[in-house]
């Protein structure tokens, strides 16, 4: 994947801890970075190792690398409104059938 180095104000790469779950009660996947500030707005996180298959009925906990790309000031103000924007979208959405009880 190519970067555009004028994108990111810095990168930086961390341990993490992934902790993948696919159960009956659960289906999800959290990333934990050690070592590292809060990711905010217009960063990215890029995990390094082959894809993970956790079969059903399974829970699994693996430490990997990870690289943290911060976004630049820009950046971060853009995808707070463009976020601020596509949530003012729902607002506009009805769920109701638009039929009088």
């Amino acid at each position: 994947m190519i970067r555009n180095p004028l994108r990111y104000a810095r990168s930086e790469t961390v341990p993490c801890t992934i902790e993948i779950e696919n159960t009956f009660e659960s289906l999800h996947a959290h990333v934990e970075l050690h070592g590292t500030a809060p990711v905010d707005a217009g960063d990215e996180v890029l995990v390094h190792g082959e894809p993970i298959r956790v079969p059903y009925g399974e829970k699994i906990t693996l430490h990997r690398e990870a690289t943290v790309s911060r976004a630049t000031a820009l950046e971060r103000w853009l995808t707070k409104l463009s976020a601020s924007l596509e949530l003012t979208e729902l607002y506009e959405v009805s769920f109701s059938s638009g039929s009088k009880l």
